[in-house]
């Protein structure tokens, strides 16, 4: 029995030590690809011609659409911030799913819209039914609502790809406020590669406790609250680390809802989002590389990490579960939907590389990482009881234990630094000191807690997921931008 013990205590330690040694050396490879694409893309910038090309009366148009539901909190200041964007051809399609609050009255009052009948120019089959389409008399702001009973995020996407009249779709959040260069940088690829190219996605950062006028955020501050302020390093993280190092490497497998362009003649050949994925917007870039391999197509879909959206995090626990749960429960969604493009020949990248990358280290990841904390407890157990059964006397080693902890928090924090100093050489948007200092105390306060809880709410969407139970959408309440103002 003691010798099983000793096994059982020996393999599991080092199994999750050896996970934990593969997902950090992955990481590096991430980091090293996404300095590269960082640098590249900073040197491309001094010949971009963004002035010239913004008056350029061919450039391609642009629809952007914004789904909304209840978003009666923000939905004025982000309707202003889209029209107000800096591109020489672009229309705002605003989708109200359905709203119960006055989500659709403010818009009409605000940009004094008026009903009319248009035509969809699309027919990807929808579950709600559109109910009217307004315009706004104010005729150089070019902004259209359709109004529809509610069908979900998803149908309301559709519904706007149904009735864009442009040649690229943008899908924005309709919490979402982008910077006025955001169209210009994040459909140039477009340009650049015609043909090529069939999705661009952009960054998404955190806006909470920052200051907004009108639609823009005018001054960048880190949040005060601990949750908004560990979202900042984890975006920076996310985008400007994992996004940027799988799009030098040809795999990027995710392009947020928040900010992305794709082709409309690409969405219309997928027939839209997929209303019955609670992880619609990744779902339907994995779709796409699916389409591109089955049909032999060449296609690339990049991430581009200058033009930047604004959103709103939740500084809640309970809205922050939420969506965590949702998140990682849409990823396991997707695998399960298309777990037959891993390790085939035609999905080139996607599917030898990025798919099970994605399935070992973060689909996976947060029952190791649950199970690794469940250890650690257990662990300490041992050592304290070691005095009561000397059977168990030498079975761990504390020294070990704690080097191995702190390798993978040191690590942690390592990443984040680098994601943190990444956007200190290429953008500098945390321009005072103190914001600074918040930041890298972000970076280590996360993994005290925050990282442990996280673990424990994805492994809760992963086991919905595999039980299959019924979507949770759950309500993201918001405070709204001008709040942040005071």
């Amino acid at each position: 029995m003691s010798t099983l013990v000793h096994g059982v205590v020996f393999w599991l330690t080092i199994g999750i030590a050896v996970y934990s040694v593969l997902i950090n050396l992955s990481f590096v490879l991430l980091t090293a690809l996404a300095m590269g694409d960082l640098a590249g893309y900073r040197r491309r910038l001094e010949y971009a011609g963004y002035d010239q090309w913004f008056l350029d009366p061919n450039a391609r148009g642009v629809s952007v659409l914004m789904p909304a539901y209840n978003e009666s909190a923000t939905i004025v200041q982000s309707v202003q911030a889209m029209i107000s964007l800096r591109y020489p051809d672009f229309e705002v399609v605003v989708i109200d799913d359905g709203s119960s609050d006055d989500t659709r009255e403010k818009l009409v009052r605000e940009f004094d819209m008026a009903p009319v009948p248009l035509v969809p120019s699309g027919q990807i089959p929808m579950t709600g039914v559109v109910e009217q389409a307004y315009v706004s008399r104010r005729g150089a702001h070019n902004l259209a609502l359709i109004a529809k009973t509610n069908g979900g995020k998803a149908d309301a996407l559709n519904a706007g790809i149904n009735y864009a009249r442009k040649e690229l779709v943008c899908m924005v959040d309709a919490d979402s406020l982008l910077d006025p260069q955001a169209l210009l940088n994040v459909a140039r690829p477009f340009a650049d590669k015609p043909g090529e190219v069939v999705a661009a996605g952009g960054v998404v950062r955190v806006a909470n406790g920052s200051r907004v006028e009108r639609g823009r955020v005018t001054s960048l501050r880190m949040p005060r609250r601990w949750l908004a302020r560990i979202a900042v390093v984890e975006y920076l993280r996310a985008f400007l680390i994992g996004r940027s190092g799988w799009s030098r490497l040809g795999g990027l497998l995710i392009i947020s809802g928040a900010f992305g362009v794709f082709r409309k003649d690409v969405l219309q050949s997928v027939e839209g989002m997929s209303v019955n994925s609670i992880g619609e917007d990744a779902e339907l870039v994995v779709r796409i590389h699916r389409m591109l391999g089955d049909e032999g197509r060449e296609g690339e879909v990049v991430f581009v990490p200058e033009p930047v959206a604004w959103t709103e995090v939740p500084e809640t626990r309970a809205i922050l579960r939420k969506q965590r749960r949702r998140w990682h429960r849409g990823l396991a969604e997707i695998f399960l939907r298309h777990r037959s493009m891993m390790f085939r020949p035609r999905y080139g990248v996607i599917g030898n590389v990025t798919m099970p990358w994605f399935f070992v280290f973060e689909l996976m990841a947060p029952v190791v990482e649950v199970l690794g904390v469940l250890w650690f407890f257990v662990l300490l157990l041992l050592l304290a009881t070691e005095g009561w059964f000397p059977q168990f006397e030498g079975l761990v080693d504390p020294q070990i234990v704690v080097l191995l902890i702190a390798a993978s928090v040191l690590f942690a924090v390592f990443v984040t630094l680098i994601a943190l100093l990444a956007e200190e050489l290429s953008f500098r948007r945390y321009r005072g000191l103190p914001d600074l200092l918040r930041a890298v105390w972000a970076a280590v306060e996360e993994n005290f807690g925050y990282r442990q809880l996280n673990a424990f709410w994805r492994l809760g969407g992963l086991v919905e997921a595999v039980r299959g139970t019924r979507h949770d959408w759950g309500e993201m309440t918001r405070q709204g931008f001008e709040q942040e103002t005071r």
